[in-house]
């Protein structure tokens, strides 16, 4: 059998699921709304909305990333922590598109494989929290949940939860998605003008030269190909582009669940590849119920308490076909705990044979306070916990098949380190994240020349 036509193999949905079945499960991180008559309604209208992403877009994604499990394309996935309403502008959005694609140009340049483009993105609005209250001065309010769900003011009224919010989220998603497929139809992703994708901010990077020497040699070989062709090669002047968030907010992703015409089964139509968050990973939990029936690619996010044991019967739920493209699984350890905790897990889906595509994440293992308050990443530890996952992996006799970054296309001063070396008193200069601290341009270039580097550093081949 082909391996297009494995990615396409008949899988069923569980007879026991549907999208409401979450319902009968413990459902962590979940708003506690005032108003149960506004959700149900909230819930009813969404349903009849129209969706944001196509089945088609999905299964596409689908095999894509069956084909990064094979070694064949490598993930870019990034984009911001947490987005806010007030940042739906074209120039952020257009920004952030444009760091996406000069790091997938380093990667394709550089690794000479096609690249697998997903933004953290259209959707991105609920974030978990590790407390449900927050106190100031004696003060107790509901935790700022995301822009979904509620205002990061504290004050009573802002911090309640509001259902409607979730109808305004899903429209700043939509406008979202509409102009970041108008700017790729647009021929925005043109590979004959790379040189359009440059953020003004950064013409003083250490990087600038390097990535602009990349960016010439690109340019040569499409015109050296076009020369010996004798004809323009089309397919350059667009990319494909995929979207995902954490889909934490339930009530949201099911009333975006759908079954489509000519198509078998229920897809998540709010996003391409949902995800699975640390702390709604429970085996018994809401939201591995509700994934677990999904057409969508998935993924789980992986941190150091996982056992193997536990890993493996995550892996059983959400694809117990086997399933080629369906689970990816991010790991997040930490630059102190990846070289303890991550082979384990490594030797034990090997041993199963079972098919997953790995995925590192260096930010999330490695969030500390500065000198001075500021929630921060030291790039240093972001760029070790990567080299090292590259590492492991090829020691284990796996793949790693992509990277899941939180970053920025604006001038921030959010993670230290890095081609500026930052430090925590730089801080202060621009820090505007209001939940995780972010890569800006020039770090997440850095992010993508470092997974070049290291990748033509280790052995060949890789075991599939």
């Amino acid at each position: 059998m082909s391996a297009p036509d494995r990615n396409l193999q008949t899988v069923s949905t569980p007879g026991d699921w549907t999208p409401a079945s979450w319902r009968s499960r413990p459902a962590a991180q979940q708003p506690v709304y005032p108003d149960a008559g506004a959700l149900a309604e909230v819930e009813d209208e969404l349903s009849r909305l129209p969706p944001l992403v196509t089945s088609w877009e999905i299964l596409s994604l689908k095999k894509q990333l069956a084909e990064a499990q094979e070694g064949k394309r490598f993930l870019l996935q990034g984009g911001d922590c947490a987005e806010s309403f007030a940042d739906c502008e074209s120039a952020l959005v257009s920004n952030r598109l444009k760091v996406l694609l000069q790091m997938s140009l380093v990667l394709v340049h550089g690794l000479r494989l096609p690249v697998v483009r997903v933004g953290r993105f259209a959707g991105q609005y609920a974030k978990p929290r590790s407390a449900d209250m927050e106190e100031k001065d004696g003060v107790a309010l509901p935790s700022y949940r995301g822009d979904f769900i509620n205002r990061p003011e504290f004050e009573a009224a802002a911090r309640t939860p509001d259902p409607r919010r979730m109808i305004k989220g899903h429209a700043r998603s939509a406008m979202t998605m509409n102009f970041v497929r108008a700017l790729i139809d647009g021929g925005f992703a043109d590979l004959h003008h790379p040189e359009y994708w440059d953020l003004g901010w950064v013409g003083h990077s250490p990087l600038s030269e390097e990535y602009q020497r990349m960016v010439a040699a690109v340019g040569d070989a499409v015109r050296f190909m076009e020369t010996i062709s004798g004809e323009a090669l089309h397919n350059l002047n667009r990319a494909d582009f995929y979207t995902s968030h954490e889909a934490l907010l339930l009530p949201y992703e099911q009333a975006l669940t759908r079954q489509v015409p000519r198509q078998w089964g229920w897809f998540n139509l709010s996003t391409h590849f949902p995800w699975i968050g640390m702390r709604t990973a429970s085996l018994e939990g809401a939201h591995v119920e509700y994934f677990r029936g999904l057409r969508n690619p998935v993924a789980v996010k992986i941190g150091p308490s996982v056992t193997p044991d536990q890993l493996m019967r995550l892996v059983d739920v959400l694809n117990p076909a086997d399933e080629p493209g369906r689970l990816a699984l991010i790991h997040r350890m930490g630059a102190t705990q990846v070289a303890d905790k991550l082979p384990p897990l490594l030797d034990a889906v090997r041993r199963e044979g079972r098919r997953v595509l790995w995925i590192c994440d260096p930010m999330h293992g490695n969030t500390e306070s500065a000198s001075n308050g500021f929630k921060t990443r030291r790039f240093a530890n972001i760029r070790g916990e990567l080299e090292a996952a590259f590492e492991l992996h090829a020691a284990a006799g796996t793949r790693l098949g992509g990277v899941h970054l939180e970053l920025t296309g604006e001038n921030v001063t959010e993670c230290t380190g890095g081609a500026r070396e930052l430090t925590d008193a730089d801080l202060s200069l621009a820090y505007r994240s209001t939940v995780d601290p972010r890569l800006n341009y020039e770090q997440s270039l850095e992010i993508a020349m470092l997974i070049v580097r290291k990748q033509s550093s280790l052995v060949r081949p890789f075991a599939s």
